[in-house]
């Protein structure tokens, strides 16, 4: 296992036919250290019952293989929405992710960071966010998992355009010590973070560390893009097939601030290019 001077590798893992059995057997084909997965289906509102039996065996394999495992929320969950259904299912989905995150043993639950939809909605939408999480986040202990804020890509009118605009979202939930950030590479350099040239990558998680601080920074998503740079869109690509190439990835890991937050593959594929992405970026690491 890699020692704690060194991010661990891993990938998004599929939950059908359960996670104790398939999410499981996924991460050990590709030889993941450490999982992502959803806890609900991720274009859906459903909040289904968990099953403590399920948990239970999930929680003990992954303790046995020395698995980190994260939730990734559902992609509905805008909690900026100026549409008071969606803001609201927002809030109920969030709150669900942290518990089942608990239940399942997750270091982290991801959510992206959203948009007001409407230039008008802006201010009201910083003012929502904060009333409607601080009560979930008062509510959590040390046992439970860190909410990790994903940027997106910065299209339309996106709460986080660019890291900077983490202060805001920071300062709406009151700088909260179990909210984190989980760093989408794809979704940075859409936005019109230069993390392709030499030196680009450790300039932006600088910048990181400078808005949110060290020990916030989490998660990361490792994904190439499809996309160029300042694009404005969420396209992902396998490592070394896209925009960014590899070498923003070596960088990346030689990055002291990510050394304790693993690298999560989004990328396209199943255990077969998981496999080879996860082993080229071991081979990086531990160099």
């Amino acid at each position: 296992m890699p020692s704690p001077r060194k991010p661990r590798i891993g990938a998004h893992v599929p939950t059908t036919g359960g996670m104790a059995k398939r999410s499981i057997q996924y991460a050990q084909t590709i030889k993941a250290e450490a999982i992502q997965v959803f806890a609900s289906s991720p274009r859906t509102w459903a909040m289904p019952e968990s099953n403590p039996v399920a948990d239970e065996a999930f929680v003990a394999k992954t303790q046995e293989l020395d698995i980190e495992t994260y939730v990734h929320a559902p992609f509905l969950i805008n909690l900026g929405s100026p549409t008071e259904a969606t803001y609201k299912n927002s809030l109920a989905s969030t709150s669900y992710s942290l518990k089942r995150g608990r239940e399942i043993g997750a270091l982290g639950v991801v959510i992206h960071t959203g948009s007001a939809v409407d230039e008008a909605h802006v201010k009201q939408a910083w003012k929502q966010i904060h009333d409607g999480m601080m009560p979930i986040l008062e509510k959590l202990d040390d046992q439970d998992p860190w909410l990790l804020l994903e940027p997106t890509a910065g299209q339309g009118q996106s709460l986080v355009k660019k890291l900077d605009d983490l202060t805001k979202y920071f300062e709406a939930l009151e700088w909260h010590p179990k909210v984190g950030v989980c760093l989408d590479t794809c979704h940075v350099f859409a936005a019109g973070h230069d993390i392709k040239t030499k030196g680009g990558m450790a300039k932006t998680i600088d910048l990181l560390v400078e808005v949110a601080g060290k020990e916030r920074i989490q998660l990361i998503h490792a994904n190439d893009s499809m996309d160029v740079l300042g694009s404005l869109k969420d396209r992902h690509q396998n490592l070394g097939e896209g925009e960014l190439g590899i070498k923003p990835f070596a960088e990346l890991m030689a990055h002291p601030a990510v050394a304790n937050a693993p690298l999560i593959l989004e990328t396209p594929g199943e255990e077969p290019e998981h496999g080879k992405e996860v082993a080229a970026l071991r081979k990086m690491r531990d160099k």
